[in-house]
């Protein structure tokens, strides 16, 4: 299994479920057919090899399909986020010069049609008909007039098939160029890391524009010949409902998303959940606790990034050791961690976490002076990440190279400040970050979000961590609110949320 075409196995049993009255279920048979179908629509307009195709659709059996068919065409797939603004659509659809936009029936004049014009790309709606077929409604040609009628193309392993750009929290986001080998490596890999066989069904509860819902959500989940049940966006609400009535056992997600399940009611009884699995975000060990207690299904930590198709390590299965705090051990993938000259260092010691693999992108996009910073001459990708290997070989995450506080040359993780913070019972969320300090260089800042009915000073919690940790990783400045910035995906990321709250203590200019 080289492409993503060879990923999709043939056959009358279930592929996917799309809940609803009635709920949708989809065969192998039926997907490969619908996936050649919009292909030979594809060709048919003209989208070649190697063009960009956008694709602004929710998750939804649509986007599953022309998805697929994009990659069987050799062309780029380019999943965004359906939610970005017109300023965000342009920038991605020219950074691509993307040939053609996939947006949702009804919306031909929405901001991402808008972008589209800009830069001349052709316009489709992309959606269910009334005959069970995946519709590709032209609207507008743009650049494609004049080329309609291409062949339908055959892919191969070293074809792009996805492009997706990192967050850009530390400047312009750079374009992540995955190819069928990259991908299709990385679901082997989840495959063989939890097991998974055409008697497994997971719940997706993550967008398919991101690289953990599309890949360890979907695409591994396919590759196995299990199934996946795809409702239209995370509900807390219907969850357990979906879950229980189509008889998943297993779900991946961010921590937030574990964290809203476990404060909604619980199914009554419990399905048989044969494990959970977290990755995208550091799952505190107290939430570890909690999902295991509350759900009685080993929780397994994930450790991933979009420029290594997604997954790199991860707590195994039992009988083996899962280790709260741990992103576990190597999946497929060659683990070390390297000093700034490319040197890997003694077990136990810190420093930049390092991977090599099959499934880890060549290089970003038109990005030179990235890829040299980002690769070694051994051909390790530097991930940007602090660590180090316990004795037995599981990674421990200890803060983002650039998130970690300097306090007076004393270097504090971020992320172990967030699991001290996570164990006051009056705290619901909890993230640290560096703040300017004249006498120190930078200092800790935490915001907070308190659990409702609950009350905390910001004295008391000071208090609370100086029982907990070393004097000078006590918080010198505390914030408290309501809601914790996040990414579309439930990311919570640390930078903007220290620029939040430090924005918020600014005196506002008179009128």
């Amino acid at each position: 299994m080289s492409t993503l075409r060879d990923s999709i196995q043939d056959g009358s049993s279930t592929a996917i479920i799309v809940p609803g009255s009635p709920a949708l279920t989809i065969s192998y048979a039926k997907l490969r057919q619908d996936i050649l179908a919009f292909q030979q629509k594809l060709a048919k307009l003209g989208i070649s090899p190697q063009a960009a195709v956008s694709i602004a659709l929710p998750n939804s059996y649509p986007f599953i399909v022309a998805f697929l068919a994009a990659s069987w065409q050799r062309a780029i797939a380019a999943p965004l986020n359906p939610a970005y603004k017109q300023s965000e659509f342009e920038f991605y659809i020219d950074d691509l010069s993307s040939a053609l936009v996939l947006v949702p029936q009804g919306q031909a004049e929405g901001p991402a049609v808008q972008a589209a014009r800009k830069y001349n790309a052709a316009v489709a709606e992309c959606y269910l008909g009334s005959q069970g077929e995946v519709v590709l409604d032209v609207k507008e040609q743009g650049r494609l007039a004049g080329h309609g009628n291409q062949n339908v193309a055959q892919p191969t392993p070293d074809d792009i098939a996805l492009v997706l750009h990192t967050s850009g929290t530390t400047g312009r986001p750079k374009a992540v160029p995955l190819t069928h080998r990259n991908l299709t490596r990385t679901m082997k890999n989840i495959q063989a890391t939890y097991n998974l066989t055409a008697a497994d069904r997971t719940m997706l509860v993550m967008p398919l524009f991101h690289v953990h819902g599309l890949l360890a959500g979907f695409l591994g989940p396919l590759a196995s010949g299990g199934s996946v049940i795809v409702p239209g966006a995370f509900s807390a609400s219907s969850f357990w409902q979906h879950f229980t009535t189509h008889k998943a056992n297993w779900y991946t997600a961010v921590p937030t998303i574990h964290q809203i399940l476990l404060k909604s009611p619980k199914p009554n009884p419990l399905p048989n959940i044969r494990f959970i699995r977290s990755c995208s975000s550091p799952l505190s060990p107290k939430v570890f606790k909690d999902l295991e207690d509350a759900f009685g299904a080993p929780v397994l930590e994930a450790y991933a990034m979009t420029e290594a198709a997604h997954q790199m390590t991860s707590n195994p299965l039992p009988p083996a050791k899962r280790q709260p705090g741990s992103v576990g051990i190597g999946q497929g993938v060659e683990i070390k961690i390297l000093d700034g000259e490319g040197k890997e260092v003694a077990q136990g010691k810190e420093a930049e976490i390092c991977i090599r693999g099959e499934n880890v992108t060549k290089g970003y996009l038109n990005n030179e002076k990235a890829n040299k910073e980002s690769l070694t001459q051994d051909g390790f990708f530097r991930t940007g990440d602090q660590g180090k290997k316990d004795p037995d070989g599981y990674v421990i995450i200890t803060g983002r190279i650039k998130e970690l506080i300097n306090k007076g040359g004393e270097k504090i993780s971020p992320i172990e400040l967030d699991n001290v913070l996570a164990q006051h019972p009056a705290v619901s969320e909890a993230v640290s970050f560096a703040i300017a300090d004249e006498l120190y260089g930078q200092d800790i800042g935490v915001a907070l979000v308190l659990k409702d009915g609950s009350k905390l000073t910001g004295e008391e919690l000071k208090e609370f961590m100086r029982q907990k940790v070393a004097k000078f990783k006590v918080p010198k400045k505390v914030f408290f609110t309501n809601v914790m910035p996040k990414t579309a995906t439930g990311k919570i990321q640390r930078r903007n949320v220290g620029e939040a709250m430090l924005a918020q203590e600014k005196p506002k200019a008179k009128l």
